[in-house]
């Protein structure tokens, strides 16, 4: 056996099916709850190192990487991290950190059939998606798996709005190159289920115009987007995009959260530079801290970063944790001060959202992800629709709105030094008095489209004719009550307060944030594509800054 082949971990044959038959046989016997548990726990078990083709090499064990060295370290492997490491990989040797484990081979969040299920239970160290409570009292979730949230969510695909590049200063043509390279490799056009027709047409009637057909741009109207769900069931998370890198320079650390970063404490010069990170395995076994470390090359300009791409709660949370951030709170938790950077954390968003059931009780529907949206109000308000499940056995019929661009800002602090832990956070949904004459504006309209006639058709319901009874007060009443997320929380690491246009963390060398959490704003009608965009945008940006600093070293 060649030294290669020993590296890699034991595929299974036809892992997904086993599984589904093993559910099946307890399904007969258990509850439905027992059954989930005990369906994660098999996953858990045989599942945690299955890889498909062409991807590098993955492992758990922590001391495969305790010690070595890399040109550049990615934490987190979600919906930024996984191009941006195979970008790098052309030229480079990466390390990938990810807390969670391989989506490959895991049913709940491959096979279409099973989406949403792997949202309905949560555990405090293992489980694909992990929740949270907001301080607003907003239950919310973020992706714990390799892929991130690309792996967990609706699967809806739309480019950003040609303004949102302008404002964030990007590259045109690099822009649509890298929204192309990921589009011919995890994006589909979908089929339409007949739910999602009725939806179209609920859309057109409300006054949603124009009607644009299937567009992955961001368009004023009704449109059909993009979905990383083919046409074969399948989900494709941003981890199929390592496949598009050097197998051999990249090595991807499951299971594994990064505890804080190396900073260099000889600095000459006055300089701060970052050496490496330090990590712990994610489940909790162990408290042990492990270290890895970015090469050192003689000639400085060489050096390659540590890149954040932990998302919205993990890139700030980190930075905070290593000493960066406002020097009153990372004294309540005896953090020595590195950088003293106010705006860590600060300036983080959630979309509010208001969502009603369509139909009157739970039913054995399929679920449904969704492949229609309305964009309206000059694009201040995106309403999509869909089939969540509730249990195993039942879901439920919605149709979702969000306000695309809420002036209201909340922040991101420690609760705990354990980096297992979530953040606290507050995203002060509505707190301006903009926002919730927004969200009334954004209700009537939502109502327009749940009473249209091809909606009551569809459920079996006489279309209501009388003009809706709520005013404007109850409506108001309702946003306060029933505010929601529509899992497209941003910031925390802004460009121009923590992060500069290059997306290095101001005052420290060596380090970088590159994810949803430098946004301003929630580009389009879900930020995954954008996401997905950037990491291979600041990876080709990287290649050619290095190829520049070689030039400028060897006139």
């Amino acid at each position: 056996m060649s030294k290669k082949a020993k590296m890699y971990p034991l595929v299974l044959t036809n892992p997904g099916q086993n599984l589904i038959r093993e559910m099946e046989k307890i399904n007969m016997q258990f509850p439905p709850t027992v059954v989930l548990t005990t369906f994660i726990w098999l996953l858990l078990l045989n599942l945690s190192l299955h890889q498909g083709k062409g991807l590098p090499y993955m492992t758990s064990d922590v001391q495969q990487v305790s010690g070595k060295s890399f040109d550049y370290i990615i934490v987190g492997g979600g919906t930024a991290g996984c191009p941006l490491a195979a970008t790098l990989s052309e030229k480079f040797t990466v390390l990938l950190v990810e807390r969670g484990n391989s989506p490959f081979g895991n049913p709940l969040v491959i096979d279409k059939k099973y989406y949403g299920l792997s949202l309905l239970q949560t555990d405090e160290f293992s489980s694909v998606a992990q929740s949270f409570i907001s301080k607003d009292g907003v239950s919310n979730l973020r992706g714990r798996i390799l892929g991130g949230s690309s792996a967990i969510n609706g699967g809806f695909y739309s480019r950003a709005s040609e303004d949102s590049v302008k404002k964030a200063g990007w590259d045109d043509g690099l822009v649509k190159e890298s929204y192309e390279w990921v589009e011919s490799k995890v994006v589909f056009t979908p089929l339409l289920t007949p739910w999602q027709s009725v939806v179209e047409f609920g859309l057109l009637e409300a006054g949603i115009l124009p009607y644009n057909g299937f567009s992955l741009e961001h368009l004023k109207g009704t449109k059909v987007g993009g979905t990383v769900l083919d046409k074969l069931g399948k989900r494709h998370t941003s981890a199929d995009l390592l496949e598009a890198g050097n197998p051999n320079n990249i090595m991807v650390l499951l299971n594994t959260t990064v505890n804080n970063i190396i900073i260099d404490t000889n600095r000459k010069g006055n300089e701060t530079r970052v050496r490496g990170i330090r990590f712990i395995k994610s489940d909790g076994s162990s408290s042990k801290i492990h270290e890895a470390y970015l090469n050192q090359p003689n000639n400085s300009s060489r050096w390659g970063d540590v890149i954040l791409s932990a998302g919205a709660l993990g890139s700030p949370q980190i930075l905070l944790l290593s000493g960066i951030g406002s020097r009153e709170h990372l004294k309540k938790f005896n953090i020595t001060v590195e950088v003293g950077l106010e705006d860590v954390g600060h300036g983080i968003q959630d979309n509010p959202s208001i969502a009603v059931f369509v139909d009157t009780m739970p039913a054995k529907r399929q679920p449904e992800s969704p492949q229609v949206v309305g964009i309206a109000g000059d694009f201040r308000f995106i309403i999509e629709a869909g089939v969540v499940p509730i249990s195993l056995n039942a879901s439920r019929t919605r149709i979702s709105a969000k306000i695309a661009f809420p002036a209201s800002k909340g922040k991101l602090e420690l609760n705990s030094t354990d980096p297992r832990q979530n953040p606290s956070v507050i995203f002060n949904y509505l707190a301006e008095e903009n926002d919730l004459q927004e969200c009334v504006k954004m209700v009537q309209l939502l109502e327009r489209v749940a009473k249209s006639k091809s909606v009551s058709m569809f459920l079996g319901i006489r279309p209501n004719k009388t003009k809706s009874m709520s005013s404007a007060d109850q409506r108001r009443k309702l946003c306060k009550s029933s505010v929601r997320t529509f899992y497209h929380f941003h910031g925390g690491c802004r460009i121009g307060s923590v992060v500069d246009k290059d997306y290095r963390v101001y005052g420290v060398k060596g380090l970088r944030v590159i994810d949803g959490s430098t946004f301003q704003e929630s580009p389009g009608t879900n930020p995954m594509a954008t996401v997905m965009m950037l990491g291979r945008y600041q990876g080709i940006k990287l290649l050619q800054e290095r190829k520049d600093n070689s030039y400028s070293q060897h006139p």
